[in-house]
């Protein structure tokens, strides 16, 4: 049976996935509300672009296709139900909600890949996560009374930096939804709680081919469901484990305006529609002022870092450290979140991922698997022993 694969949604974080499926042997079509936008984007006339509806995609896709759903998160379980109803695999680069979780039984009832976390954040730093356990459980300093200090921190913004130190790369409506969101994670052994990024600002340094770099950072989300997902054993000694946001220095300088809005928004006495349709005013006028301008280069940090202490003594350190820029072809983080779709939209159809509701591969013959095809693609990344 021919299989199709059926790209829903061609925004600016589509396109250098969507152009590397074409060129495979499996059928392409991608859906997008807008043809002409989509067609502007992908600026490549082999696309099959349609208009993205309802009904018309339900009566396309058929059983054993592959649904990728790059539209807002709030679309994924619907357009994961229509893969249970039709028999059809789904892939997205968006966290697993509880609502995506719950589908689980159902897919793997029907034999069905339903693959979620598999762009940037989350998709590359899981991988490069799961490979430094890997290493540290193989490694001779291996113990499980070790302290284990954990961090993995990941960022996008203009390769030269503006007086905003950011711009957006999609609708900033997310962004400003996500400082608002309440974080969790682990520090000193502890459990600990934030209910914006304003409220645990941190400095972050990388070092990387000589030379140092400051940045600020932030915990993102709740962490702590990433400890048992990263495959730490119940009975280690984890001290830290933060998963996190990089922003520019001096980001939180820039930006205090806007944390003074969306606190005073939050805070009012306003309905949730209100406060919404409040957001998406300053959204709007955020999106005029701070987008990408044609062919501008951004820029993407992620550094994921494990380190093992006997006592006071560091015994083990390894880390991965990516930064990408932008070139005249794609954004970093376009190629960054589409290319490792792409990679696992091409592994659900080879049958290597496995039915129900999952994440970016642990195994680490998959995991390696992975990595080498996004060096092949020309993506740069380094791992350092600090040792």
């Amino acid at each position: 049976m021919t299989k199709t694969i059926h790209w829903l949604g061609a925004g600016l974080s589509s396109a250098p996935g969507i152009l590397r499926l074409n060129k495979g042997q499996t059928k392409l079509t991608v859906w997008n509300r807008r043809i002409e936008k989509a067609k502007a984007i992908l600026n490549d006339d082999t696309v099959d672009v349609q208009a993205l509806e309802w009904e018309a995609l339900s009566t396309a896709v058929q059983a054993g296709d592959v649904v990728v759903s790059m539209l807002p998160a709030t679309m994924h379980v619907k357009v994961a139900s229509l893969c249970l109803e039709k028999g059809a695999h789904f892939v997205s680069s968006s966290y697993i909600s509880p609502e995506m979780s719950a589908l689980n039984e159902s897919a793997e009832a029907k034999g069905l890949s339903f693959v979620n976390e598999v762009g940037l954040d989350p998709g590359i730093d899981h991988l490069f996560a799961h490979d430094l356990v890997h290493k540290y459980r193989e490694s001779g300093a291996f113990d499980e009374e070790n302290e284990l200090y954990f961090t993995s921190y990941c960022g996008g913004f203009p390769k030269v930096a503006n007086d905003f130190k950011y711009k957006f790369s999609w609708s900033p409506l997310g962004v400003l939804k996500a400082l608002k969101s309440p974080a969790k994670w682990l520090a000193q052994g502890q459990e600990k709680t934030s209910q914006a990024p304003w409220e645990a600002l941190s400095e972050y340094t990388v070092s990387h081919q000589g030379k140092q770099e400051t940045f600020q950072a932030y915990p993102n989300r709740d962490s702590i469901p990433f400890i048992s997902q990263y495959e730490f054993e119940k009975q280690w000694n984890v001290k830290e484990f933060v998963r996190g946001t990089l922003r520019l220095s001096g980001w939180s300088t820039a930006w205090q305006y806007l944390f003074d809005q969306v606190a005073e928004i939050t805070e009012s006495s306003l309905s949730e529609q209100e406060k919404e349709n409040q957001l998406a005013q300053v959204s709007q006028q955020l999106e005029e002022k701070y987008s990408y301008d044609d062919g501008e280069p951004d820029r993407v940090v992620l550094a994921v870092e494990l380190t093992a202490k006997k006592g006071e003594e560091v015994v083990w350190k390894h880390s991965y450290f990516m930064d990408e820029a932008g070139n005249k072809n794609d954004q970093a983080m376009a190629r960054l979140v589409s290319l490792p779709v792409s990679i696992a939209i091409e592994a659900v159809i080879s049958g290597d991922m496995p039915s129900g509701v999952s994440a970016a591969p642990h195994v680490n013959e998959q995991v390696q698997d992975w990595l080498n095809q996004l060096t092949n693609l020309g993506e740069k990344f380094s791992l350092r022993n600090h040792l």
